[in-house]
């Protein structure tokens, strides 16, 4: 339980320290702020080998959260991972390495999530995690809505530690292996921490689970009555389609190369990309970090944080589709109906549906490297506590398509000069394919350079102790550009997609805080900071808290503030870029019903530009809790959240697509002989706006049991988030808003948990850790919705270690998570069968580790 402050100031000897969500150093732990830390033995037995894996069992994280899983050739963000704290927003919830910030990745995710990328930060180099949940901006400024992750690095190593661990999945692909050396020394002058990991992971495909291995669900299913053919509407060798009217269309069954039977679906040559794209990327990752400090006189140290990774990641997907972006003219010499007058095709100018499968499936080579330098000095001056550092941080990024993406410009040169026959591909000699095949190249930077000093202390003393203030100030210079080659940019590339953006600002920002102690068992603080950045404007936030513990065993808690999310660059510096959702063609349904299942989801080309002239998203939260020890062995802590955000920056396409998609402005269209009918869609274009309203509230629950038994000692643990309110508000047809989603709905499960426990052997010389992670059920997507439709169902996966201490200075473990091999639910909303944002599909997970200290 915290400590008084009046006891604190009578205990000289006390060292205070920097907690996570004040500047202000304390004598403990707790404060005023719900504030969970997780030490690197939690994160061992955890069974984790990165902090994705980590932070997505958290009851706390939400729809936002995000790893590598489900990377493919169309994403924007390979390699990546982030999390999303209440699911408000990876770009809403502040990642810190030692209470400072550091520079976001490069490829936002969805084009505009701009990100820190925790695939950055090795597990061996984390002393604890601490994550702050409620608002914090009035401490640390911008994108601290929802809280704040400080990942705390080692810096206390005296000797050395090995660490090598295995593992593999029981269904195929994902064999990991992870090593790391941990060395370094410390005295009375100095100390100096040096981390070395490498970690490598074995691609999975989709092909690899057997609820994924086919876009086909309809087929995987047979009994299920809502399961859904996705497989692509464009085949091999394809759809032929007249081009001044594209809903005349057949499969290609003509000549010596031919769309095969069980491909055929309706009017269309299918193809079924499923097995060939990547569930989780093949990654590899080097890192080092260094964290060393020097006594430069009794009362000044020197500090310095070194850190650097470099990381690969392979990702799969199939051969690219092309859409009516092809054409072959009626006098073609490969035309394929030349000789057959009597076809309606005869002499006509002809676009099709085609994959380039000739050409090879789609792989993407991601290289990335992360630089983080801190320089700095903290020292004493009496009772006053001082620091200032600068701050160099760097990520840049390398995106290269290797195999399988054709040049749109050359392949209909190599279709109008005859070179190359769409309609036949074994025909196509390799000189052809080399033709019309291509490699890419997207490059991204992103810096963040920054300068910052803080000092507090005691200013006098009250009659319940002594009144603390701090102040600082902060300057800080963003930068980011994602560039895709000149292919991109003409749009020389299809089946894929890439972003582009170029942007920079600076802010300068001063804070201060107050903690007042009040009486002996009631603390205050207060905080106030100003931001003004270069781009937008001013921003001021403030934050009230209090920690009040009536009795020794009882503290009480609460929080009110303001909270800011800065637009990010992406959103501000975006270029043109072509995404591919899929929606429903709304107006073109109710004008002409499901012609080319238009009132179906399936892919659109979206075009998006960045906004210069969005404002920042802006929220109010409080939080009240309550600390209770039961026993010295029994405690919990309760705390009710509750946030109100306001101008979210997102974008709409499907409202847009929905409400203006009559508007050529707004959605370009084909023409049509059909009457009525508005026509094929060709391009949607879509921006970014401050476009709606978010107000979330929910209980978190921690409990924890220390019992010692005859058998050994047990630790008993249960933490909760149970999501009492979530609604998020957007623009309604007819003006006012609409509710877009509610907690229960798709992605948004009312609550989570996580039980586990922990014993240890009477002997010490063996160690259980066993723990129950379950995620509510929740509602199928809406756009595929039907009556009898059942809900994505609740998944519960059991980890569990067995660790062997009989060895001097060495522990062995041998773990698994998802230890009964639990497939996820079944979704309805996409090919793979679930949702790749909350549920995983790695399936068992069995490795071996051993940690030797010398």
């Amino acid at each position: 339980m915290p400590a008084f402050v009046a006891q604190a100031a009578e205990e000289e000897d006390i060292e205070r320290i920097e907690v996570t969500g004040s500047h202000i150093k304390r004598t403990d732990m707790e404060g005023p702020s719900p504030v969970t830390s997780l030490s690197s033995e939690d994160i061992s037995k955890s069974g984790v080998t990165d902090l994705i894996g980590l932070f997505a069992k958290l009851p706390i994280s939400g729809q936002g959260t995000f790893s590598t899983q489900a990377n493919s050739s169309d994403d924007t963000a390979n390699g990546g991972s982030s999390v999303s704290l209440r699911g408000l927003g990876a770009d809403s919830t502040l990642i810190l390495v030692n209470g400072r910030r550091v520079s976001v990745s490069p490829f936002a995710k969805s084009i505009d999530t701009a990100f820190v990328d925790i695939n950055n930060i090795p597990i061996a180099a984390i002393k604890r995690v601490d994550i702050l949940k409620d608002g914090a901006s009035a401490i640390y400024g911008s994108d601290a809505i929802a809280g704040v992750i400080n990942i705390i690095l080692r810096d206390d190593m005296d000797g050395a530690e090995l660490n090598v661990k295995f593992g593999d999945t029981a269904d195929g692909g994902g064999e990991e292996q992870n090593v790391s050396l941990v060395w370094g020394n410390s005295d009375e002058k100095s100390s100096h921490t040096f981390v070395l990991d490498y970690f490598k992971r074995e691609e999975v495909l989709y092909a690899d689970r057997d609820y994924s291995k086919s876009a086909n669900q309809a087929a995987l299913r047979p009994n299920d009555p809502f399961a859904t053919d996705f497989r692509s509407s464009s085949g091999i060798p394809g759809t032929i389609e007249l081009a001044s009217d594209p809903t005349v269309r057949v499969p290609d069954t003509f000549g010596n190369d031919v769309c095969a039977p069980e491909d055929i679906g309706g009017p269309f040559c299918r193809y079924d990309y499923a097995p060939h794209m990547s569930m989780f990327p093949e990654s590899e990752r080097f890192s080092f970090n260094y964290m060393g400090k020097y006594e430069i006189s009794d009362s000044v140290e020197g500090f310095a944080e070194l850190n650097g990774q470099n990381s690969k990641s392979v990702v799969r997907g199939a051969g690219s589709p092309s859409f009516e972006e092809l054409f072959m003219s009626g006098d073609n010499p490969n035309h394929p109906f030349a000789d057959d007058p009597d076809s309606e095709f005869y002499q006509q100018d002809l676009t099709m549906r085609r994959r380039t499968v000739d050409i090879g499936n789609r792989q993407k080579n991601v290289d990335s490297d992360y630089y983080r330098v801190i320089l700095g000095a903290r020292g004493d001056i009496g009772d006053w506590n001082w620091e200032a550092a600068y701050s160099y941080i760097k990520s840049e990024s390398t995106e290269m398509g290797v195999d399988g993406f054709p040049n749109s410009q050359r392949i209909q040169e190599a279709i109008d000069s005859g070179l190359w026959n769409p309609f036949e591909p074994s025909s196509n000699s390799e000189e052809a394919l080399a033709y019309i095949e291509t490699f890419t190249t997207r490059t991204g930077k992103s810096t963040n350079k920054s300068f910052d000093a803080k000092i507090s202390g005691p200013v006098f003393s009250l009659p319940a102790g002594e009144l603390f203030v701090g102040f600082g100030a902060e300057y800080r210079e963003q930068s980011i550009s994602d560039n895709p080659d000149d292919q991109f940019l003409r749009g020389n590339v299809f089946g894929t997609e890439a972003t582009q953006a170029n942007a920079s600002r600076d802010n300068t920002a001063i804070f201060g805080e107050v903690m007042v102690p009040i009486f002996d068992s009631l603390e205050m603080q207060f905080a106030l900071r100003y931001e003004d950045y270069s781009d937008f404007g001013t921003t001021t936030d403030p934050k009230v808290s209090f920690l009040w513990t009536p009795t020794e065993n009882l503290s009480f808690r609460g929080s009110y503030g303001t909270a800011f999310r800065a637009p990010s660059l992406h959103q501000i510096g975006l270029g043109r870029t072509d995404e591919s959702p899929n929606l429903v063609d709304d107006i073109r349904c109710a004008a002409v019903g499901n012609i080319n299942k238009a009132c179906e989801p399936q892919e659109y080309t979206a075009v998006f530009e960045g906004n210069p002239d969005l404002g920042p998203e802006e929220s109010t939260s409080y939080n009240l809790g309550v600390i209770y020890n039961i026993t010295d062995n029994i405690n919990f802590s309760l705390d009710y959240y509750n946030y109100e955000i306001e101008d979210i920056i997102d974008s709409d396409t499907q409202f847009i697509f929905s409400n203006f998609g009559a508007d050529p402005n707004v959605v370009e269209r084909l023409p049509s002989n059909i009457p009525g009918d508005p026509g094929e869609v060709v391009t949607i274009f879509d921006s970014f706006q401050n476009i709606g309203d978010l107000d979330t509230s929910g209980i978190d629950l921690d409990f924890r049991w220390d019992l010692d038994t005859g058998l050994g000692q047990f630790k008993l643990a249960y933490i909760l988030n149970y999501v009492l309110e979530y609604e998020d508000r957007r623009p309604g047809a007819e003006g006012g808003q609409r509710i877009d989603t509610e907690v229960g709905d798709f992605e948004q499960p009312e609550f989570r948990w996580t039980a586990s426990a922990d014993w240890i052997g009477f002997d010490e010389n063996l160690g259980v850790n066993l723990a129950v992670n379950y995620i509510d059920e929740f509602e199928q997507d809406a756009a595929v919705q039907a009556v009898g439709m059942p809900k994505v169902d609740s998944f519960t996966t059991v980890d569990t270690a067995i660790n062997f201490y009989g060895f001097k200075n060495t522990v062995l473990t041998l773990g698994a998570t998802n230890l009964f091999n639990e497939e996820p639910p079944f979704a309805y909303h996409d090919f793979m069968g679930f949702v790749v944002n909350v549920h995983s599909g790695q399936g068992r997970f069995a490795y071996l580790q051993a940690k030797y200290s010398f």
